[in-house]
């Protein structure tokens, strides 16, 4: 799904960015379900909700930025890992992957939520394994205005 956001884009970077799996709900930009997950966007941030698992990567204001590369934690029953890059990319490179970003849209497991002000400025969730043993999920976070583009990557497994 292919989301346009009707708000004003104010860029970020991602040392702006907290990682927490206790924030409360927000109320979603745009979202999809992709089997027990439900993948939503939160404008240049992102939820993803799985039973009472919700993890969340936003700017929060009142919290300290922390995006951390690796964790690994127990979380209702499962093995939670969750990782994230942080790649610095000249713009070309940067329009390149967004472009190759965007076509996640046309996947039914995916969200893709662009900005009307900046092309460039995408945020994208897409579900990946969806079984029994294990749930995954990946998300990126394209900030044009810093030169980076966020990748997370997220599994859980019994």
């Amino acid at each position: 799904m292919l989301a346009t956001l009707d708000v004003p884009y104010v860029d970020t970077r991602a040392s702006d960015l907290v990682w927490t799996l206790d924030h409360p709900l927000v109320s979603p930009l745009a979202l999809t379900m992709a089997g027990p997950l439900e993948l939503r966007v939160l404008g240049a941030s992102h939820q993803v909700v799985f039973g009472d698992l919700v993890e969340t990567v936003a700017c929060l204001p009142g919290r300290p930025a922390r995006l951390p590369g690796d964790v690994r934690r127990e979380a209702g029953g499962w093995t939670y890992r969750f990782r994230a890059t942080v790649e610095e990319l000249p713009a070309t490179t940067l329009r390149a992957r967004v472009g190759e970003l965007r076509r996640l849209a046309a996947e039914p497991a995916a969200v893709v939520a662009a900005f009307p002000s900046d092309p460039d400025a995408v945020t994208a969730l897409r579900a990946g394994r969806l079984d029994a043993g294990a749930v995954g999920w990946s998300t990126w976070h394209a900030y044009p205005g810093a030169g980076q583009l966020v990748t997370t990557r997220t599994e859980l497994t019994r």
